[in-house]
């Protein structure tokens, strides 16, 4: 009997969707196959997908791969191209299923290596119950005189994390996932960085942090870890589900982190917020539009799998409307247009519809075959500025130095100029 292993991104709510999708899938096609779900933490994904050649030498059929590694998958040629398939047997709607903004990643001069699977920019995560708190608003005002508001600059955000943080009730202004696994600490600063008016690319399109703006993101971002009076104690070892688990457990007032763990929180049994969540702008500089960031996750094949077509039909499967709208209200983030305008999904989570209008705003990273170095060598540079007494310029600088001594060599043109 044929027996197909997938390499899941570690997350409960897309480990039991993927359970039940098999389940049904299984159920309505008759089909004698079994699966092995294998989930895994960020870094044990990309060690097992590039560092063991995972993708290449049978390990894996179906494997969950984010837009920060699709080009350097691609190059290496790990990823097997779904155009026959799509053209043969295409998913449910295809032509119009999915938002421009979940198709470009995958897509290298025509040839498709994934369809989309869970996504969600980052916004801003606030709990409705203290916002709106009449008790919270008169003890706000009587300390600042001005109305407690959702905060829109980022000094309004300290202002109000300051405000919200009592240690004593195990509650804290914010939370930041701050583990350096090349991806948290990096999506972090790049936000600071397009809050404040700065680009991550020169007009060459060349990665480019010895800049002014860069050095007011890094200084406000370590100060934030250093000062500590607003953060999550466990913000330093904390990576981003760890940091929406803290504010689905009412941890936290209010967290810049991907919109699923926003709708998560709201419709988790477990949740203690559950009901009391609402998304808002990540806060930006005065004149400075809000930033988001697009970085999603696809289902994909590998090149070594030995069961391809078998491979390519569960996925086909899994991206239909009732699945991706199943995915949503199980904690996921759907990605089809007929999920985020579901009547039934809205009224569970009043946002959900917002996720449109994200889309249409948030930046993507730069699609760079090598990435990943250039995210370590980012993530290196922040998590120094947490711990080490060298100031921001002179971080940023070394940084500069090692993505031009060959990190940085083998930059591939952004899609979009992002």
């Amino acid at each position: 009997m044929a027996k197909l292993r997938f390499a899941v991104r570690k997350f409960d709510p897309f480990e039991q969707a993927l359970l039940k999708f098999w389940h049904q899938y299984k159920e309505l096609y008759a089909v004698d196959v079994d699966i092995e779900f294998v989930p895994l933490d960020l870094e044990e994904l990309y060690d097992t997908l590039f560092v063991q050649h995972g993708l290449r030498n049978g390990n894996w059929d179906l494997v969950h791969i984010n837009t920060d590694w699709i080009a350097q998958a691609f190059e290496q040629g790990d990823l097997h191209v779904l155009n026959e398939y799509l053209n043969r047997n295409p998913p449910e709607d295809y032509a119009r299923a999915w938002s421009s903004s979940l198709l470009g990643f995958q897509n290298f001069e025509g040839q498709i290596v994934g369809l989309p699977f869970h996504d969600g920019p980052e916004c801003l995560v606030i709990r409705k119950d203290l916002f709106e708190s009449e008790k919270e608003q008169q003890q706000f005002f009587n300390m600042h005189k001005r109305e407690l508001a959702v905060p829109k600059t980022w000094e309004d955000f300290l202002l109000v994390a300051e405000f919200f943080t009592r240690p004593q009730d195990n509650l804290y202004g914010t939370v930041f996932a701050g583990y350096p696994d090349g991806h948290n600490a990096v999506f972090d600063f790049c936000i600071q960085l397009w809050s404040r008016g700065g680009e991550l690319l020169d007009k060459h399109g060349q990665v480019s942090l010895d800049q002014t703006t860069a050095v007011e993101a890094l200084d406000f971002y370590r100060s934030l870890f250093r000062d500590r009076r607003c953060l999550h104690p466990n913000s330093v070892t904390y990576e981003s589900v760890q940091a929406g688990e803290a504010f689905a457990r009412g941890e936290v007032a209010m967290m810049v982190n991907w919109f699923g763990f926003a709708s998560w929180a709201q419709i988790d049994s477990a949740s203690t917020v559950r009901g009391q969540v609402e998304i808002a702008p990540i806060p930006a500089n005065e004149n400075i539009s809000a930033p988001s960031l697009n970085v999603y996750w696809l289902y994909a094949i590998a090149e070594g799998s030995k069961h391809k077509a078998l491979a390519y039909d569960f996925i086909r499967f899994a991206v239909a409307k009732e699945q991706d709208k199943a995915l949503s209200l199980g904690g996921a983030v759907g990605c089809r247009y007929s999920t985020w305008y579901d009547a039934d999904i809205n009224a569970q989570i009043p946002f959900y519809n917002k996720l449109a209008a994200l889309h249409e705003t948030a930046r993507t990273l730069p699609r760079i075959a090598n990435w990943s170095d250039v995210a370590h060598i980012i993530d290196h540079t922040v998590t120094s500025a947490i711990h080490s007494e060298k100031d921001s310029l002179t971080l940023l600088k070394e940084a500069q130095e090692k993505l031009s001594g060959g990190g940085n060599s083998k930059t591939m043109k952004a899609l979009d100029g992002h």
